[in-house]
């Protein structure tokens, strides 16, 4: 996220006045010299005018820079962890999530009575963030093996509202025997692993002081949680029904990541994990390989099925969040690659959508019909960087969007359905079973039919009429051969404030305490490195601050189109520690992951760095 500075340079103007000379007149005859006369008495003094009345106030000067780094460091996490999770209710409460914590950590939780060695999903307590004042301290960095082992905050109580493999007995029928972030395989019921990486949080409201929490699980397989919890008078929450979402029918879920939660109050959870089957032919070949014995649990999970890839890789909607049997919804439409996050803006239509790889793209989707994702078309960011400029700290660039294509749920299921009875007997040596890069080049080349496979195609689309498939199950390369950059590295955590958006570009008054005219969507970077440093491409960003990332803005316009990305906020630079290890500065960003809006404009970040205890951060980038 980056920042722009102002200064404000005032100039002293002087005028000078001169008068003009006459001619000079003759000299006259000098007179006699008068005798001195006495000193007269002095007067006495007058008496004090009336004062004056006072003059107008003068107008305000501009405003200041922001003293220090502009980052507040709200919390801290454990030791070994990750702060994911970040999201803010309606109501102010803030949840994040501690992510595969050390487990060698033995310390107590002061206020939970628990050790944070599993993953974690919490909250905290008693402190409306909604209404948070401009002046918050700074939490400590852990010096303390007490505070390097739990989370140590600036305001409020951490406090942990359940732990992987948590089955919440006490609530008997309403508990979760299977336990929280466990999974466990669709036909066999067999247990596969433990889920040690808690990651996005969304909170849906049902009434007063109760709601859902529903959070992502990021592993192979993945998952979604869901608590219902009330909050009493002190802020203190409590758990009063558990379960994991159902994803057998679709064939289950992979690396679960960040989300969102829609306008519309649906859950909307990313699938980070895909098979690259047309980028390396020694890994493309080697996923139906009876020879490849890392198929990342997903054999387990549809076992005795082969996992067909083109399966997972997309934004899944959780429908119906609050019944008894919410139902979930894969949006192929919104193109398959390793999904960070998505957010959808006030319009119920646009999408955006991060892809957490090394070069990556940036992914806009408009829906045909609001609150209906299930058919539309994608776009792919094509960047213009600053002339002249490659420093992180000030380059930008402008975006266009390039039309990839237009379908639907529908007509991409029956794509993927051709790939289904793909297994190790379908292997040969030194090729692939899936789409190819010539299949992709032919699609964007605009060719009537697919490539035979001795012109490089893969046997299943061999010679068979041309089709949009390319678009939506090979979603970077298709934006990439269609002229979108492909050059993001770890493109993370995407958010908006949809209230502060909403009044910026409509208008309606939507922020009570203030007029919001410009409002942006914020994009978290984790590392700013190799396609975003190797001097090729629409990147080409220097390498001062690579390994410790930062956060950037996009402009958004009247139609909900991003315009213009900008940077808010840069990690620090590398710096020597004692032990001769290289770590960001820890008064710094450090390879910021997720990243929310406040109300107030402010942001918030979590990191997932170096650093041994990685930092939940404030930032007001004073922008309205």
């Amino acid at each position: 996220m980056k920042r722009v500075a102002f200064s404000l340079i005032a100039g002293a103007v002087t005028l000078a006045l001169t008068a003009c000379n006459g001619d000079d007149g003759k000299q006259g005859v000098a007179g006699a010299q008068g005798s001195v006369g006495q000193n007269g008495v002095d007067g006495t003094n007058g008496q004090n005018g009336v004062d004056g009345s006072n003059g107008q106030n003068g107008a305000d000067g501009a405003s200041g820079q922001n003293g220090g780094s502009g980052l507040t460091r709200l919390a801290t996490v454990p030791a070994g962890a990750e702060v994911t999770g970040i999201f803010l209710s309606d109501g102010g409460d803030l949840f994040f999530n501690v992510q595969h914590p050390s487990d060698t950590n033995t310390a107590q939780d002061s206020i939970n009575g628990k050790v944070i060695n599993r993953g974690t999903v919490g909250v905290l307590r008693g402190v409306n963030f909604n209404n948070l004042p401009r002046n918050v301290v700074n939490s400590p960095v852990p010096e303390s093996e007490f505070e390097r082992q739990t989370v140590v905050a600036a305001l409020g109580e951490y406090q942990i509202l359940g732990q992987t493999g948590d089955t919440f007995a006490d609530l008997g029928e309403k508990g979760l025997a299977g336990g929280l972030g466990v999974h466990y395989s669709i036909s066999t019921n067999e247990h596969i692993l433990d889920n040690d990486n808690p990651d996005f949080n969304g909170f849906i409201a049902s009434g007063d002081n109760e709601g859902y929490l529903f959070t992502n699980w990021e592993s192979y397989p993945g998952g979604v949680s869901r608590l219902k919890m009330t909050k009493n008078t002190e802020g203190a929450w409590s758990v009063t029904d558990a379960m994991m979402i159902n994803f057998d029918g679709v064939k289950g879920t992979a690396a679960n990541c960040f989300g969102s939660v829609s306008p519309w109050g649906t859950p909307l959870t990313s699938e980070e994990w895909i098979v690259r089957s047309t980028v390396d032919s020694t890994t493309d070949a080697s996923w139906n390989d009876p020879a490849n014995t890392s198929t990342d649990n997903l054999e387990a999970l549809v076992a005795p099925d082969f996992p067909n890839p083109y399966r997972y890789g997309y934004i899944a909607e959780i429908q119906n969040p609050m019944t008894d049997t919410p139902d979930v919804v894969k949006h192929y439409t919104i193109g398959r690659y390793e999904h960070e996050n998505s957010v959808v803006m006030p319009d119920k239509r646009t999408v955006y959508s991060s892809q957490d790889d090394t070069g990556g793209v940036l992914f806009k989707f408009i829906a045909d019909q609001p609150e209906d994702l299930s058919s539309g078309t994608l776009y792919g960011a094509k960047l213009t960087q600053d002339a002249g400029l490659s420093e992180p700290t000030v380059t930008g660039f402008d975006v266009d969007w390039v039309e990839i294509a237009s379908g639907t749920n529908a007509n991409i299921e029956t794509w993927i359905s051709e790939y289904d009875g793909i297994d190790t007997s379908d292997y040969v040596a030194g090729k692939t079973s899936y789409m190819t890069l010539a299949d992709v080049q032919a699609w964007a080349d605009g060719k009537a039919t697919y490539p035979t496979e001795a012109e490089g195609g893969s046997p299943v689309t061999a010679g068979k009429a041309m089709d949009n498939r390319a678009a939506f199950l090979e979603s970077r390369q298709a934006a990439k051969m269609k002229g979108a950059t492909a050059e993001w590295r770890k493109l993370e955590g995407i958010s908006i404030n949809h209230d502060r958006v909403l009044e910026a570009i409509t208008g309606q008054d939507v922020i009570a305490d203030e007029v919001v005219t410009k409002a942006y969507m914020y994009i978290g970077i984790a590392d700013l490195d190799n396609t975003m440093i190797d001097d090729e491409g629409d990147i080409q960003l220097s390498r001062r601050v690579k390994d410790c990332g930062g956060v950037y803005r996009a402009h958004i316009d009247t139609s909900y189109s991003l315009t213009r990305i900008e940077p808010v906020v840069m990690g620090g630079t590398y710096r020597s520690s004692l032990n001769g290890a290289e770590r960001c500065d820890v008064e710094q960003l450090s390879q910021p992951d997720n990243v929310i809006v406040m109300r107030d404009g402010r942001i918030i970040i979590g990191e997932d760095g170096f650093q041994e205890n990685n930092t939940l951060w404030m930032y007001d980038p004073k922008t309205k």
